[in-house]
């Protein structure tokens, strides 16, 4: 009998190879400049929260996916299911050593026991960006352009971020004379895009009647353009008031600030959490809309008040880094590399170690980042570790070079090869950009 353990991971789970984890890495890094760039500061939080923490923040069909279970001590408690309810604990906790309104971003992996498909998986990493402390059109918007300019920072242009606002739909289920209903409208249109319209309507029908769900049809359908679209769900929703001008306000920022074309206001964006309050946002990909969205999120003005008496409104987003890279690896935007060596050492004497370290050494001190051969194998070999990292240059010193006082430099793609008399002449080429 074998006693070799089968390597294998759980399903929904994934291992990353180099090149795939620094492609993830370098859209982080991308991402979390973007977020400095607004003053968003980063925190963290533990991944196991007590299961009281979570459960009932999310609704319904999140709670059923939480992974909840018993640890050492008999403590019931639970794998965090976004980034946005244990953030909600964190300023309930920490309000008094922090500052108003405070912009955190936050990058980090949740965990739902959901079905897996493509780009949704139930270990993924979120990459959430939160003002919390004001509720202001300021803060609603901010969270727009942080949503555009992150976007394409990571080379995506033909995105559509679709906007609405709860509170202007509450208002219209009030005036249907459905808000007791509100819920389960609220989860069944959350659902269109993936059941359909007739299966959405037959849900409608079963909360609240034929003659209301054809209403919230007619309501959630968009107009021409957004001006008569907010036109017509103001009318439905009882005339003028704080929602429908505070949507108004966003689509005047959104003009000025130059995005307008990127902005769909869009009814029958619901967001299926039960924590949103006021505006909601998804964002899809037009060339790839199949694939849902990539970044989503909303108002939550009520969600610290299940954990302190201070009102602490919240506004924010989160992109789905695992998503996204799947989208983009569908459209052939996908930029994997096998490593971040920029050149590497070839060893070519024995007894030249030292001096191979030293290179390495100037070359680092520069800001190039380079290896060295640890052996004194074949060129062959060393040329091919070169190519499966995809190392663009290396370094050739030895007996024939260290003679006349020279660095040798080949371009591996060309084999083009050049000299120089010092490494800061070799640095110099070298650097990138």
């Amino acid at each position: 009998m074998s006693d070799i353990i089968q390597p294998r991971v759980l399903k929904g789970f994934r291992d990353f190879l180099p090149d795939a984890e620094m492609e993830r890495r370098d859209l982080a890094e991308r991402l979390e400049k973007v977020f400095r760039l607004f003053g968003f500061v980063p925190i963290d939080t533990p991944a196991l929260e007590y299961a009281e923490i979570l459960l009932g923040k999310g609704g319904g069909e999140t709670d059923k996916q939480v992974y909840r279970f018993k640890d050492h001590g008999d403590r019931d408690v639970a794998l965090r299911f976004d980034l946005t309810v244990p953030f909600a604990r964190f300023m309930a906790e920490h309000a008094g050593e922090l500052y108003l309104p405070f912009k955190r971003y936050h990058i980090a992996k949740v965990w739902r026991g959901e079905n897996t498909q493509r780009g949704r998986y139930r270990e993924f990493t979120q990459c959430d960006f939160d003002v919390v402390g004001t509720d202001c059109a300021s803060a609603d918007f901010e969270t727009i352009q942080v949503i555009a300019d992150s976007l394409r920072a990571l080379g995506v242009e033909d995105f559509r971020i679709r906007l609405n606002h709860r509170g202007v739909f509450n208002r219209f289920l009030s005036a249907a004379g459905a808000s007791e209903a509100a819920p389960g409208i609220l989860r069944a249109v959350d659902k269109l895009e993936k059941a359909g319209a007739g299966e959405v309507r037959a849900q409608l029908s079963a909360a609240a009647g034929d003659g209301t769900a054809d209403r919230v049809l007619d309501f959630i359908r968009k107009e021409s353009d957004n001006s008569q679209t907010l036109d017509k769900i103001t009318r439905a929703a009882g005339g003028v008031n704080p929602d429908s001008e505070r949507l108004g306000e966003l689509l005047g920022c959104a003009d000025a600030a130059g995005i307008a074309d990127r902005i769909d206001l869009d009814p029958s964006i619901t967001r299926g959490l039960d924590y949103y309050t006021g505006v909601v946002f998804e964002t899809s990909l037009e060339a790839l809309p199949e694939i849902g969205s990539v970044c989503s999120g909303g108002r939550y003005n009520d969600l610290a008040s299940l954990y302190t008496r201070q009102r602490l409104p919240g506004v924010g987003a989160a992109i789905g880094l695992d998503r996204l890279l799947a989208a983009l690896e569908s459209l052939g935007r996908s930029k994997r590399r096998n490593g971040n060596t920029r050149v590497l050492i070839f060893n070519l004497e024995q007894g030249f170690l030292p001096r191979y370290w030293r290179l390495a050494g100037e070359l680092r001190s520069a800001g190039i980042a380079c290896e060295v051969y640890p052996e004194n194998r074949k060129l062959s070999q060393q040329f091919a570790y070169a190519e499966k990292k995809s190392v663009p240059f290396g370094i050739f010193l030895g007996a024939a070079e260290s003679a006349r006082g020279v660095l040798s430099v080949k371009n591996l793609a060309t084999r083009e090869a050049r000299e120089y008399g010092s490494v800061r002449e070799a640095a110099a080429d070298l650097s990138e950009g």
